[in-house]
C-alpha cells in the first residue's frame, strides 16, 4: 500500500471528490485527472509536494511520474523556484504592462531555438496553438490545416478533429459544440506516413502542417528516421507552414527541444509546461518576417491579460537557468535507467517500453506502436489494471495509456528502481 504520512488532514480524497462533483464536471477541471480512464471510482486529491514525492489527502505518499503533465522538469517545489515565484509576488502579481522579465525569458527561448527570433507570451498551450494557427492562415492566406491522428494540441475547435477512412480526410467534430466546418477545415493523417501527407496538401490549399515532432499524446511515438525532414520538405515547397507544437518537448528532450534533436526548424514553434516553470505560461515564436505579422507590429490579432505574468516569468527563468548540459545528461540517464528498468519488470509481458529523455512510456502492445491506431490498440484494461496496482503501492502513474511518464531531475536511481521493483508486481497482477 501507498505508504501513508501522519499529521495530514483527515479529510479523504473519496469524502473531497463527494463534494468536488457537485461543484465541478465530474469532480475536476480537466478530464484525464478523474482517473476514470484505469477503472478508479474517484481520483486522488492532493495535499502538497515536495521533489518527486506527492502527498494526498490521506496521507499516502507516491512515486511521482506525472509531475503535472511535464512543467515540473526539477520536480515538485524547487527551492530556487519557489524563491523566485515568492520575490517576484512581493513586487506584485500582476501588472497588464510590460517588464524585464519578459524580455529576458524571450531572450532565453531565442537562445535555445535556432529557428525563433521572435515570440509571444501566453498563458496555455491551447493559446498558443490557436494563435500560431490563425498567423499561419493569415501569412499563407490559406485555411486548411494538416494535423495527425492522435496529436493534442489542445482544446481549440478546429483541432478537436478524428481522421475518416482513406490516407488524408477531413477532420469530423471530435466533441458536442465543436462546429462542422471548423473540424472539416482540419486535414487528418496517419503519424509517420509522408505519403498521407504528399496527399493532403495535393488535394487541399493548406496552411500549416501541425505537429508534436514527438507525440507524447497517444503515448510516446517518435517520428520513424527521416520523417520530420519530409514534413519540413513537403511543406516548403507547397508553400505551407511548418509548425511544430513543442509544448512537451521544448526544453525537455534537449535544450533546443525536438528541433535540436532531430535536426529540424520549424517556421513556428509551439512551446509551454516547462517554460512556466510551473506556473501557467506558455509561447509560440518563429523568424522576426514572420512575428512582426502579430499585432501591435502587425494586423494579426491576439492579446491576453495575464500574457507574461511576472510569477511565471520568474519560474520559467529560474527553471532555464538550472538546465544546462549536465541536467540533460542526467535527465537522459534517469530516463534510460526508468526505461530499461521497466522493461525488465514486464518481462515476457506483452509491453513494449518506448523513452526519449525526460519521456517514457510502457505500452501494452507487443511491439512498439509507430501511429495512433496502432497506439490505440494496446490492452487498455490491463493498463488501467497495472495502473491501480501502481497506485497502491506507492507509484502514481499517468492515469492513461496515451499519456506520458515525466522523468524529472528531482527523480534519483533509487526512486527508479523502486518503482521498477513495485512495476514488476503491478505488470503480473495485470496479467494474471
Amino acid at each position: 500500500m501507498a505508504e501513508q504520512t501522519a499529521g495530514l488532514d483527515t479529510r479523504s480524497s473519496e469524502v473531497i471528490y463527494a463534494r468536488a462533483v457537485g461543484l465541478l464536471p465530474g469532480g475536476v477541471n480537466s478530464p484525464v485527472r478523474a482517473m476514470r480512464s484505469i477503472g478508479r471510482t474517484h481520483p486522488i486529491f492532493v495535499e502538497r509536494a515536495d521533489g518527486f514525492e506527492l502527498i494526498d489527502a490521506d496521507g499516502n505518499r507516491y512515486i511521482d511520474w506525472v509531475c503535472s503533465w511535464g512543467p515540473l522538469i526539477l520536480g515538485h517545489a524547487d527551492p530556487e523556484v519557489v524563491e523566485a515565484v515568492r520575490e517576484a509576488a512581493a513586487r506584485g502579481t500582476s501588472y497588464g504592462a510590460p517588464t524585464e522579465g519578459e524580455v529576458e525569458l524571450a531572450q532565453q527561448v531565442c537562445d535555445r531555438f535556432a529557428s525563433v527570433d521572435m515570440v509571444r507570451m501566453v498563458n496555455s498551450g491551447t493559446e498558443a496553438a490557436m494563435s500560431a494557427i490563425r498567423l499561419a492562415r493569415a501569412v499563407t492566406g490559406r485555411e486548411q490545416l494538416v494535423k495527425f491522428a492522435g496529436a493534442y494540441h489542445g482544446h481549440v475547435d478546429g483541432l478537436l478533429a478524428d481522421a475518416g477512412s482513406g490516407l488524408a480526410t477531413q477532420g469530423m467534430p471530435a466533441s458536442p459544440g465543436v462546429p462542422r466546418a471548423q473540424a472539416a477545415a482540419t486535414i487528418v493523417v496517419p503519424w509517420n506516413d509522408p505519403d498521407a501527407v504528399a496527399a493532403a496538401l495535393t488535394e487541399h490549399e493548406v496552411a500549416a502542417i501541425l505537429a508534436e515532432p514527438v507525440p507524447a499524446n497517444m503515448g510516446v511515438v517518435p517520428p520513424a528516421d527521416g520523417f520530420l525532414e519530409r514534413l519540413r520538405e513537403l511543406a516548403t515547397a507547397d508553400g505551407a507552414l511548418l509548425v511544430l507544437d513543442e509544448v512537451i518537448t521544448g526544453f525537455r528532450v534537449a535544450r533546443g527541444g525536438a528541433q535540436e534533436r532531430y535536426g529540424v526548424e520549424a517556421d513556428l514553434t509551439i512551446m509551454g509546461k516547462v517554460l512556466g516553470g510551473g506556473l501557467p505560461a506558455a509561447a509560440y515564436g518563429g523568424s522576426r518576417e514572420l512575428m512582426d505579422h502579430v499585432a501591435p507590429a502587425g494586423d494579426v490579432y491576439q492579446a491576453g491579460t495575464l500574457a507574461g505574468n511576472p510569477l511565471a516569468v520568474a519560474a520559467g527563468l529560474a527553471t532555464l537557468a538550472k538546465l544546462d548540459p549536465s541536467a540533460y545528461e542526467r535527465l537522459g540517464a534517469l530516463t534510460d535507467r526508468l526505461a530499461a528498468g521497466l522493461a525488465a519488470a514486464a518481462g515476457e509481458h506483452p509491453v513494449s517500453v518506448v523513452a526519449v529523455p525526460g519521456l517514457v512510456t510502457p505500452f501494452f502492445a507487443d511491439e512498439p506502436p509507430p501511429d495512433f491506431a496502432r497506439s490505440a490498440a494496446s490492452d487498455l484494461a490491463a493498463h488501467g489494471h497495472f495502473c491501480r496496482e501502481l497506485l497502491d503501492r506507492g507509484i502514481y502513474p499517468p492515469a492513461s495509456q496515451f499519456e506520458a511518464w515525466f522523468v524529472s531531475l528531482a527523480h534519483d536511481e533509487a526512486a527508479i528502481d523502486r518503482t521498477c521493483e513495485a512495476a514488476a508486481d503491478a505488470f503480473a497482477a495485470a496479467f494474471a
